[in-house]
């Protein structure tokens, strides 16, 4: 049986973020009073009064960095929410953030974009990753928030 496990921004990243951000500005640590932001470090929604910050990221820049690849054009930037500090990861393996609208992003090896598929219910993710993975000129798959396009983690195959 195949799984898929969803990745969060890596711990040595992390770090490198709670420096300087991939636009080369501070961090800016804040008090997060409502809570409910999608925390990218350790998977979960924040909970009011955590420390929280919004940094910008570049996951395929960094992605192809580590593999060698120029994903030219393709290379973006956003937002992401991270715990202002140091933060134990993801308790667990479930899928995260997918109560909602996501996008199922793939990417190949060149890191160019080969199209994507909407999962519009918790049912559709187990599919859309199948989907993905079927096709051997799928190199890497992200999950993106369809309102703003933010990208929320990878996703790796394992084989069970």
């Amino acid at each position: 049986m195949t799984t898929y496990t969803a990745r969060p921004v890596s711990p040595v990243v992390l770090k490198e973020l709670r420096s300087a951000d991939d636009r080369g500005r501070e961090m800016v640590p804040m008090t997060d009073h409502e809570g409910g932001a999608p925390l990218r470090c350790c998977l979960r929604r924040s909970e009011p009064g955590e420390r929280i910050a919004l940094v910008s990221y570049a996951p395929l820049r960094r992605w192809a960095a580590e593999t060698g690849t120029d994903p030219g054009a393709y290379d973006e930037q956003g937002p992401v929410f991270i715990h202002a500090e140091q933060c134990a990861g993801p308790d667990g393996d479930n899928l995260p953030f997918t109560n909602a609208h996501r996008t199922v992003r793939r990417y190949s090896a060149e890191g160019h974009i080969l199209g994507g598929r909407l999962a519009e219910h918790p049912d559709d993710f187990e599919a859309a990753f199948a989907e993905a993975f079927d096709d051997p000129a799928v190199a890497l798959v992200h999950v993106r928030a369809v309102e703003y396009g933010c990208f929320l983690y990878e996703v790796h195959q394992d084989a069970g």
